[in-house]
């Protein structure tokens, strides 16, 4: 078994210092750190557990198969928060049969994230 220490979500977009304003501004997450210099320098921000690494520069469209899923402790109060600042709302929060609530939003080159709100009352949280 490979023992994984860490771990880190790679993006590499198309325009690094438009994407660095989204997760640092609109998103509001956290430096864990940066490396190198000039626009295309990297940086890693903390997302919960894990870590979402943004350097590089590329022309690729995004990929229909990579989403972000990032928990939020209130998904109406993390709408009202990034729709201020201009993130791209793709769907509003709602409650979905399994019980989460579900907003999507893209990030500028347009990979989808899901925040992601668990109920006090969901069995991911509690079990009777």
């Amino acid at each position: 078994m490979v023992h994984v220490l860490s771990s880190r979500v790679l993006l590499t977009p198309r325009d690094p210092e438009v994407s660095r304003d989204f997760y640092g501004r609109t998103l509001g997450l956290s430096v864990y750190r940066e490396f190198g210099t000039g626009p295309e320098r990297g940086t890693v921000y903390f997302v919960g557990g894990g870590f979402l690494e943004v350097s590089g520069r590329s022309d690729a469209p995004p990929t229909e198969t990579l989403r972000l899923w990032m928990q939020v402790d209130d998904c109406a109060a993390a709408h009202e928060e990034v729709a201020a600042r201009g993130a791209h709302v793709l769907r509003l929060p709602v409650q979905e049969p399994w019980g989460l609530i579900e907003m999507w939003i893209a990030d500028p080159d347009g990979h989808r994230i899901v925040l992601t709100e668990v109920p006090a009352r969901h069995p991911l949280r509690y079990r009777p």
